[in-house]
């Protein structure tokens, strides 16, 4: 439980110095009306923060904060692989696909 607890407050941490390092300024995105070549073209940045935030809506109440690396890994490789080919495609619709909400 200890190295739970202590892993749990890493990745916390490592997350709260990524997004310390965005750009001050605010910025605000409808997820339901980005399209995969908008998800795409908005820089790695961007994309690590929305790929995080998919992976835990779908997951929604099912796990218990725990991230499987390299199930997301595997999860991300498949969204970007359906954008690619999708690009008109919304992210939402590319997230369903990929992750079967």
């Amino acid at each position: 439980m200890e190295i739970l607890m202590k892993t749990t407050l890493s990745l916390l941490l490592a997350a709260a110095f990524s997004l310390s390092s965005m750009p001050a300024h605010a910025v605000k995105w409808d997820l339901s009306t980005m399209s995969c070549k908008q998800f795409l073209e908005s820089g790695e940045d961007n994309i690590q923060v929305v790929l995080t935030w998919m992976d835990g809506w779908y997951k929604g109440d099912e796990d218990n904060a725990i991230i499987d690396t390299d199930v997301f890994i595997e999860n991300a490789k498949k969204f970007g692989a359906y954008c690619g080919k999708n690009p008109t495609a919304s992210i939402v619709t590319a997230a369903d696909e990929v992750l079967g909400k």
